[in-house]
């Protein structure tokens, strides 16, 4: 998918300067030929954010919205907004689309890759008020360090289910001193989930919520012995599940 959306990303290249100045001919003329200038200009910016969201298969539903969101931008926006058309319009085609992918993926997705899909989402939208250009797929994966055909795959979710998506895809591109490879952080979830509901909790409770054994003694009803050998069993099979 990475390569794919380089490949048209080198064949439709985002032009926002042209994009602002075929909106600001159509709004001075209103003529139906400048409206279809104006479809034509954005039509990169639109496969842009399809792209991004959505698979081959729904990728042409997913520009149907596009056109809408461009539509209601072009209606819509005032240049009194202080920011340019093609921001503008980039919030209104991404909501269209992101709102298309939520109604059709039919997948659920686990925790941490909705995380990622967040992170990606912010990381746009973070550019967008700042009034700097889309940032292309390279500029997420360096902005979230993770490698490009990971933030691609993390795009599939929802679409696909968990088991057809490529969890070696998911690495960092550099070390961060005291921080978890995303790799690492896969596979302690993995193992985490394998847990039966009581040693799901106990983990939560003692790692997560950094509750003393005592503590989680008095939650989990049980007493502090019982956590320490509970602890030394879940320890274990985390261990084994991960190695």
């Amino acid at each position: 998918m990475e390569a794919h959306i380089a490949k048209e990303q080198r064949e439709e290249t985002l032009q926002p300067d042209a994009l602002d100045r075929t909106v600001e001919r159509y709004r001075q003329s209103g003529s139906e030929q400048d409206l279809e200038e104006v479809m034509k200009a954005g039509k990169a910016l639109i496969r842009y954010f399809a792209r991004l969201y959505a698979p081959d298969q729904s990728q042409e539903d997913a520009v149907q919205c596009g056109y809408e969101g461009l539509l209601k931008a072009i209606s819509q926006y005032d240049p009194a907004y202080g920011t340019r058309f093609t921001t503008y319009a980039s919030h209104c085609i991404m909501g269209e689309i992101r709102h298309f992918v939520r109604k059709e993926a039919a997948f659920c997705r686990p925790v941490w890759i909705v995380q990622l899909q967040k992170q990606v989402n912010q990381t746009i939208e973070e550019r967008l008020k700042k009034g700097e250009d889309v940032p292309s797929l390279q500029e997420i994966a360096e902005e979230l360090n993770v490698q490009e055909r990971g933030v691609a795959e993390a795009m599939r979710a929802g679409w696909v289910s968990l088991e057809e998506l490529d969890l070696s895809r998911f690495r960092n591109q550099r070390y961060e001193s005291f921080r978890l490879p995303i790799e690492d952080k896969i596979l302690l979830r993995q193992a985490i989930a394998r847990l039966n509901k009581e040693q799901q909790k106990l983990i939560h409770l003692l790692f997560y919520q950094d509750m003393t054994q005592v503590k989680a003694a008095e939650i989990l009803g049980i007493t502090q012995r019982q956590v320490s050998r509970l602890l030394k069993r879940t320890l274990h099979n985390l261990m084994r599940y991960i190695s």
